[in-house]
């Protein structure tokens, strides 16, 4: 394994200690329990709050920032935070208008941030993401994966709580955009979690697991590696047939790498997807391309699609700045 490490106990810790040094302006960070927050807190608005296990940064904790997260609950990695994480995450954020906890759909994270609601002596509600259309069921989920399109609905739930929402309009917002969004992903290699010092599985050197989840979970199956348009094409497949956009529908399209794709490759999908959803009838009319959503340094792309209408597209370019995303 090589890897960046001092010591394994302390790899979390550093890295957050090195993000919030870096962008001192915008964020700040606790330890006992471990939280990431706004550097200043903000005032008269929905607190929002999400989480989960290390390793897929920058969700969440470059997400923090005016127009998206009031905080963010990191994890060892992957692994679950814990609900004291959230307890005192919430209590440091809240400006008495309720928190907004932003979930993905696996079993630890939802189980957790259960807990914190229910133990919560604030008014909270929740948003469950699962956009992820390559397996209905998984050894971590109950239902479909939380995996990219996390970063749509923080940010467009993050708009609206930054102009005045109340809880319940957030959460509203929160369930529309993920049920305008839907993702799929392939990976062509592994990753190395710190503290297994091995790669989560094994793969030929010419083949590719598609459906991947976000921590190395296999999806549909494994097959050899194709060029990059059929991979779009068969990825763009699954996504439309659970959206069922009518022709002349506008759509955001999000690339997203796991950690150890370069952006050259990353744009070359955006240019196939974007091609071929032109060619159906739809609108890129919106984009977002990058590492996003990452599993480390795991090799591989997903594709996420949201349906938008004029309100959706208010929310994706109201401003922003996080350390991650900032117009």
């Amino acid at each position: 394994m090589k890897k960046f490490i001092n010591d394994l106990q302390s790899v979390m810790r550093e890295s957050i200690g090195g993000m919030v040094a870096a962008h001192p302006q915008l964020l700040r960070a606790e330890f006992e329990p471990t939280f990431i927050a706004r550097a200043e807190r903000a005032t008269n608005k929905v607190a929002l709050i999400s989480g989960g296990g290390s390793g897929h940064e920058p969700l969440h904790a470059g997400y923090v920032g005016r127009g998206m997260l009031d905080a963010a609950c990191a994890g060892q990695v992957f692994t679950s935070p814990t609900p004291d994480q959230m307890l005192a995450a919430a209590a440091a954020v809240h400006s008495g208008r309720g928190v907004l906890l932003i979930v993905k759909n696996y079993s630890g994270d939802l189980m957790n941030f259960q807990i914190a609601s229910e133990m919560m002596d604030l008014e909270n509600a929740t948003v469950l993401v699962n956009d992820d259309v390559a397996v209905e069921n998984s050894t971590h989920t109950t239902g479909r994966r939380g995996v990219a399109g996390t970063v749509i609905v923080e940010k467009m739930v993050g708009a609206a709580a930054e102009a005045g929402a109340n809880l319940l309009e957030c959460k509203a917002i929160g369930d529309r955009v993920n049920a305008a969004t839907a993702s799929m992903g392939v990976a062509f290699t592994s990753c190395t979690v710190p503290a297994a010092g091995r790669t989560t599985f094994d793969i030929g050197e010419d083949e590719m697991e598609v459906g991947v989840g976000i921590h190395g979970e296999p999806g549909r199956r494994r097959e050899k590696v194709k060029p990059a348009g059929l991979i779009v094409d068969e990825l763009l497949q699954s996504i439309l047939a659970d959206l069922k956009p009518a022709p002349g529908r506008e759509l955001l399209l999000h690339v997203n790498g796991f950690g150890g794709t370069p952006l050259m490759e990353l744009y070359l999908l955006f240019h196939n997807a974007a091609e071929r959803l032109g060619a159906q009838g739809l609108k890129v009319v919106r984009s977002l391309v990058g590492n996003h959503t990452t599993a480390l340094e795991m090799a591989g792309a997903s594709l996420t699609v949201t349906l938008l209408d004029d309100e959706l597209k208010s929310l994706w370019d109201a401003p922003v700045h996080t350390a991650s995303l900032r117009w």
